[in-house]
């Protein structure tokens, strides 16, 4: 809740004229209590994860030939009832694990200093902080995914994830209630490290949910935008892991590939792509020569 009783009264205060932006902030939250202003992250999380993963279910239940070549496994069809079946078990760990413990993790937010006052952050703040934001998450986040894949981890959590063999988008966050309230640590450290506005961290959530979504999206798009951040590992980089399953050793990275790279445990990846790269490269000299090329089909 907002310490002035009118927008005079926080111009005076700061010294300047609000910006739009802050005018419409203070319209919006003067009145009302920071635990509700909290509450709105689980509500951006449901709506953004039932709105972005849309058009990636709609491209995998119509299965468009134009699309085809920009699936990573093409043999592997998602019926719509498992579609739906997922959707409805992501939404329901959303309301009975994630929202509660976001709910009662509100006095740990306020203690650790993020803010709902004025002014508003700026635009170096914010893209400061979510850069911290994703360097703590993605660190943390990567030994905790290793841990899980040891045998117990697998066994009794993590393996829920992994019946998504071939992922969509909406599996994203399919998992044991346990591993989503595990993995949301690290999610929680970085503002914890480096508080700032609640703006920013609604903004950091949203963020991080929308790249899980492309990530586990099953296609390789070749103009994404993504592609063009260093060291993000993208669509193709975390099917491999789906792919291998409960024995990848390999791709643990949830946004970027250093510490994969770092540490060894992403050569089974690169060892598939260089030996399909050889592989494509034989293809096309047998198409060059006239040969049949039943021998890709093989591979598809």
């Amino acid at each position: 809740m907002l310490p002035f009783e009118s927008i005079a009264e926080a111009e005076s205060v700061l010294g300047r004229n609000l910006t739009g932006a802050e005018t419409f902030w203070f319209r919006y939250s003067a009145g009302m209590h920071d635990f509700w202003l909290y509450a709105h992250n689980i509500v951006f999380l449901l709506t953004v994860y039932t709105i972005a993963p849309l058009p990636l279910a709609f491209i995998e239940l119509t299965n468009p030939k134009c699309m085809r070549k920009y699936k990573l496994q093409p043999k592997v069809k998602t019926s719509a009832d498992r579609v739906m079946d997922c959707y409805t078990n992501v939404v329901k760990t959303f309301l009975l694990a994630v929202g509660p413990l976001q709910l009662l993790s509100y006095p740990t937010i306020k203690a650790v200093g993020i803010r709902t006052s004025l002014p508003l952050p700026s635009a170096w703040e914010v893209l400061s902080q979510l850069a911290v934001y994703f360097l703590v998450e993605d660190y943390f986040n990567y030994w905790i995914h290793r841990m899980l894949h040891c045998k117990w981890g697998y066994d009794l959590i993590h393996h829920v994830h992994h019946e998504f063999t071939a992922p969509i988008g909406f599996a994203a966050p399919y998992a044991h209630w346990a591993e989503v309230l595990i993995l949301g640590i690290p999610a929680f450290l970085g503002p914890a490290i480096a508080p700032g506005h609640i703006v920013t961290f609604w903004l950091w959530m949203v963020i991080r949910h929308v790249e899980a979504i492309e990530t586990h999206c099953g296609y390789d798009f070749p103009q994404t935008p993504t592609k063009f951040i260093p060291f993000y590992g993208g669509a193709e980089y975390h099917d491999y892991h789906h792919y291998v399953g409960g024995q990848s050793q390999s791709n643990f990275a949830s946004v970027f590939t250093y510490c994969d790279y770092i540490y060894g445990t992403d050569k089974g990846f690169r060892y598939q792509k260089e030996h399909l790269a050889k592989l494509r490269e034989q293809w096309k000299s047998c198409e060059l020569n006239g040969e049949t090329n039943g021998r890709l089909d093989k591979y598809e």
